[in-house]
Parts: C-alpha cells; sequence; structure tokens
C-alpha cells in the first residue's frame, strides 16, 4: 500500500519544504530534517549552537534542549520540558512541564499539556494532548520489531522499528491516553482519556 500523504492529514506540511517521504522515513531522519530547516530561517530567531528560539518563543529556566531544535513564534516551553533529537515547534505550540519530545514536529497551535512523552512523531495543527498522555514509540513487547499499521483495510510495512503516529489536524487527545507505536490518526479524531489506539498489525 502507498504511505498515506502527509498532507491529506496536515494541510501546512508542505509550507515546511521538506518534502513528501513516508512519515515514519521523516521521523526517523528528524534531526537531519531540522538542521536543514535550521539553515534555511529567516530572522527573528535567537541562535545558541544547532538551537533556534524566536525572539518571540518563551523557554522557561530548567527546560533541557538538546538541538537541533526549532521553537517557533509566540511558541512556549515550560521548566522541566525536555527536547532532543530533532524538534520542531511551529507558531504558538505549548510543550508544558514534564513533557518530553523526542524526533518530532508539532505544527501551530498544537499543545503538550505535562506529564507527556511523543517520540518519532508528526503532529499537526491545533492539537491538543491532555496531561499524561503518551505516543509511544518503540514495540518493547516485540523486542522492537519493525512497525507495520494497519490503515484502510491494508497492512503497510515501514520497514522502521521507531515510529509514533502521523496525528492529523485537530486532534484531541485525552488525558492518560496511550497511542501505540505507529497509529494514524485522521483530522479532529477525539481519542477519551484513558484510551488505547493500536493499529499495530501482529499477523
Amino acid at each position: 500500500m502507498k504511505p498515506p500523504e502527509i498532507s491529506t492529514f496536515i494541510p501546512q506540511w508542505p509550507s515546511l519544504g521538506i518534502g513528501t517521504r513516508a512519515a515514519w522515513l521523516i521521523a526517523q531522519d528528524c534531526e537531519n530534517q531540522v538542521l536543514g530547516l535550521l539553515s534555511r530561517l529567516g530572522a527573528g530567531y535567537r541562535r545558541h549552537g544547532n538551537c533556534a528560539i524566536h525572539e518571540t518563543a518563551t523557554v522557561e529556566e530548567g527546560a533541557v534542549l538538546k538541538g537541533p531544535i526549532i521553537i517557533g513564534e509566540g511558541s512556549f516551553v515550560a521548566a522541566g520540558a525536555y527536547l532532543r533529537g530533532g524538534v520542531y515547534l511551529g507558531k504558538n505550540c505549548i510543550v508544558g512541564p514534564s513533557c518530553e519530545l523526542k524526533s518530532s514536529f508539532m505544527l501551530a497551535a498544537s499543545k503538550l499539556a505535562h506529564f507527556n512523552f511523543v517520540g518519532d512523531s508528526l503532529i499537526g495543527e491545533g492539537v491538543n494532548i491532555e496531561a499524561g498522555a503518551i505516543i509511544a514509540n518503540y514495540r518493547n513487547e516485540l523486542d522492537g520489531a519493525a512497525i507495520k499499521i494497519r490503515y484502510a483495510d491494508d497492512v503497510i510495512e515501514t520497514g522502521v522499528n521507531k515510529f509514533g503516529a502521523l496525528v492529523g489536524d485537530g486532534c484531541k487527545i485525552g488525558a492518560n491516553a496511550v497511542i501505540a507505536p505507529g497509529a494514524i490518526l485522521e483530522p479532529n479524531s477525539r481519542v477519551p482519556r484513558l484510551g488505547l489506539i493500536d493499529q499495530f498489525a501482529y499477523e
């Protein structure tokens, strides 16, 4: 099956100029992708090594940033947040206290509340992830087996053993929900509190 087009889920994706590879391949190459964006950034960013923070963004003391990282206009990163492995935050994003964001893109106005982990994922615009919700990126129970996704009555063989989710614009993920590795969430999906989304193809 042909991989789903990212722009179907995140219409603003083409504006980043990254290309049309599968979401899991972009997540696997997140550090290089963010480095490429760093080389093309315009004015208005404060540079700290390979981290770029917009002059209107706020990063509280106690946040840990391990580049390459781009923190966009008006975004907020709270004390105790941990960003690593290639991270891109668009405009007006929030990463709350005690959140870990690893090798992921978050587009405009998306929010991690607090006590979240998001790994190897592409998050669209206007996504809200409530406290304690997790987007996992590794099949620990299967010894890191390559991720196979059941989607649209077919099975997608990703060929990678780390991938979190492709989360479409406007999704709402409730507190303490778990998004298992290899999820594809249609725009405006609702995941209830304590919910589990698991699209892995076990057979």
